[in-house]
């Protein structure tokens, strides 16, 4: 067996879309529920009880940030489980209103399967080089015959381009068409409002822990359960309460320190924005300069195979994504670069968390150029 690689030291997580570090409030609060929330919050007992009183008060709280009724959260087991769910149950539920579901081209890739194997059509509606939807043509589509469902993502994790969700749910609203808004890469980011019927968020991106997942339904959207009969008819089975607990304090902490971290994740991604073009020859910064996530950016290098560059910015200390957002383990080009119609290959997505310094940016800006210079090299690309 050969042996590991020897790693710097000094690591730098760039990767946080979905991959957060635990926030230290989530940590304590998780373990705490640990010792007071381990029994089954269904059962009649003392300590099911005091379980169950965690599980109420972390959705009561998710409720209050999602801007929520507390009996429109749903906690499901993993962020997709709560999209493909949130897809298969709408469909199922209007199948006599039609089963066509609209959706953007860059959505996540759980949406466009779910939908696929759901409805009997999709239609795709394309997006512009940013990465944002055509509204009027999403317009035209929820307003046509038979459709089940309309989703359009609050925002991209890939890119950071942020959807006209408020101009989407009018559209549906008009067209009585139910909206699901994937908002797994913004809660926690950005200011939420209420242009939604069906939401979706995920604990992992904002620093709570994984194994949960968040599914806010309003009480007017029309569904049917595909599970057995359940206490919980989304989600059978339960969730994690230290979980739940978890993500809902995380979520708080959040809510508080948003504005101040935004607001650094900004300089930060505005600092890489400007200087990686000047450092690197050949390269395209991909999305918006404006209406974007203030901690998520994407670029891509002519010349440099997307695989190698992430192998090797790894064994210079940096962490960093490639490919599709949400499939960042595959090889194949992302959907969402191949629907802006931007370069597919050579790309790599940083996603800044709330450990991420001044001095982690400049490091990397430093190690960016070596790095990209060494991968032509071994393509036998050189003096670009």
């Amino acid at each position: 067996m050969s042996a590991d690689p020897v790693l710097p030291s000094h690591r730098v997580h760039l990767d946080a879309g979905g991959n957060a570090r635990l926030h230290p409030l989530a940590r304590q609060a998780f373990l705490q529920a640990v010792d007071d929330g381990w029994s089954d919050p269904r059962r009649l007992y003392s300590e099911s009880r005091r379980a169950a009183t965690l599980l109420a008060g972390a959705r009561e709280a998710l409720a209050a940030s999602l801007g929520a009724r507390t009996g429109e959260i749903h906690l499901a087991p993993s962020h997709t489980v709560a999209l493909h769910s949130a897809v298969a149950a709408t469909v199922h539920g209007r199948r006599r209103t039609g089963s066509t579901v609209v959706v953007s081209a860059v959505e996540r890739a759980v949406v466009l399967s779910a939908a696929g194997h759901a409805a009997a059509s999709t239609d795709l509606v394309p997006v512009d080089r940013l990465g944002q939807v055509d509204v009027d043509r999403f317009t035209d589509a929820v307003a046509g015959p038979g459709i089940a469902l309309a989703a359009l993502q609050h925002s991209n994790g890939e890119v950071g381009t942020i959807q006209p969700v408020g101009q989407a749910l009018d559209a549906a609203r008009a067209a009585k068409v139910p909206l699901l808004v994937d908002a797994g890469a913004a809660v926690g980011h950005v200011a939420m409002d209420d242009s939604w019927d069906l939401l979706a968020a995920d604990p992992a991106d904002w620093g709570g822990p994984s194994g949960v997942g968040v599914l806010a339904v309003r009480q007017q959207v029309r569904w049917s359960p595909t599970w057995p009969d359940d206490p919980d008819r989304w989600f059978p089975g339960g969730v994690s309460v230290p979980a739940a607990f978890a993500a809902a304090v995380a979520l708080q902490a959040r809510d508080d320190e948003r504005a101040a971290t935004s607001a650094r994740h900004r300089r930060l991604v505005d600092r890489l924005r400007t200087r990686i073009p000047q450092l690197v020859p050949d390269v395209e910064i991909v999305g918006p300069d404006v209406d974007r996530l203030p901690h998520v950016m994407t670029f891509s290098c002519l010349f440099v195979d997307g695989e190698a560059l992430v192998t090797e910015l790894d064994k210079a200390g940096f962490t960093v994504g490639s490919g599709s957002a949400c499939a960042s383990a595959a090889t194949e080009p992302s959907h969402v670069l191949a629907a802006m119609g931007v370069l597919t290959h050579g790309n790599a997505r940083i996603v800044l968390d709330d450990t991420t310094s001044d001095d982690d940016i400049e490091r990397f800006l430093a190690a960016l150029p070596v790095v990209v210079a060494h991968v032509r090299s071994n393509l036998g690309v050189d003096g670009l």
